[in-house]
């Protein structure tokens, strides 16, 4: 495997201008279609390329509870907000004491809701209120890295694959929309994964869930930065960016409020930071971050359904 070429250090400095001196691109806010929600960034696991560092002891963003959660809802209303899908993700979501709570004031509310989850025991723990939830506009999306065991556990810990196999099938058997979460490995096509997992919900006598492959993430590797003229190079538009449709909201340790960030995949960088309210977080996105062009731009990926 070649080796990996860091970040060239002038890159993703100025939020206007790149590395080449041209002007750099900017995702304006079409219509805020996904609100997504961070539970907070602590998790069972500690996996090796958790994106937000996530753990057992990351607490960096703290639990959100359900009176928060419910103030957004309120503002979507109150401002004719034209929000359908409501996200949660972490962390583990089902290690906030508040999460089943938030799920269902969702779904009662009106909104389509996924929930992203690692199906293991913070999950399980919530068998019950879980079950007596509406089945309808509702659906659970399981990391399972990849179809074998070895690279799913080389990334969350032994047997982690297999447990997270039985939450599957729990959800499957309460009769839950689920949806698999992968990685993009780089030696193997999205076609040979597809099989891959197809073969292995055969062998569980499931049908295959709808499958999200997510290209590897690492912020210290090199990646072009995106100016304004590689939308037309790239045949893509900035309508099509994630942070064109969605907004995601946290809340930090020693913080009196949460407030609304750009981005799902970026909670430290103080310039996707966008104010306490939706109302506040209506203003382009400066694309200066490595993940906005691995991820979004040249990987083609977004969170939401």
């Amino acid at each position: 495997m070649p080796d990996i070429v860091p970040l060239d250090p002038a890159k993703f400095r100025d939020p206007l201008i790149t590395a080449k001196g041209e002007p750099r691109a900017q995702v304006a806010l079409v219509a805020l279609e996904t609100l997504w929600f961070n539970t907070g960034t602590l998790c069972n696991l500690a996996c090796r390329n958790c994106y937000i560092e996530s753990s057992p002891t990351n607490d960096a963003l703290v639990y959100l509870r359900l009176a928060e959660f419910a103030a957004y809802l309120d503002e979507i209303a109150q401002d004719r907000l034209p929000v359908r899908e409501i996200g949660f993700t972490g962390g583990e979501p089902f290690m906030n004491p508040d999460m089943v709570a938030m799920l269902a004031l969702a779904q009662a509310r009106g909104f389509s809701v996924l929930v992203l989850t690692n199906a293991l025991r913070p999950m399980r723990r919530f068998e019950a209120a879980i079950a007596a939830l509406p089945r309808e506009r509702l659906t659970f999306r399981v990391s399972l890295d990849h179809h074998g065991a070895a690279v799913h556990d080389a990334e969350r810990g032994a047997g982690a694959f297999g447990k997270a196999l039985e939450g599957i099938g729990w959800l499957a058997a309460q009769g839950f929309a689920i949806a698999v979460a992968g990685r993009h490995l780089t030696h193997e096509s999205a076609a040979d994964a597809q099989a891959g997992y197809t073969a292995l919900f055969d062998g569980l006598g499931l049908p295959c869930p709808p499958l999200v492959l997510f290209p590897e993430m690492d912020a210290q590797a090199d990646v072009p930065e995106i100016s304004t003229g590689c939308w037309e190079i790239l045949g893509t538009s900035p309508d099509a960016q994630m942070c064109a449709t969605s907004r995601m909201v946290v809340k930090r340790r020693g913080a009196a409020a949460p407030v609304v960030l750009a981005c799902t995949l970026i909670a430290d960088h103080p310039g996707f930071e966008m104010g306490s309210t939706l109302a506040e977080a209506t203003r382009a996105v400066p694309l200066n971050h490595p993940h906005c062009a691995r991820f979004c731009v040249l990987g083609g990926a977004s969170c939401s359904n």
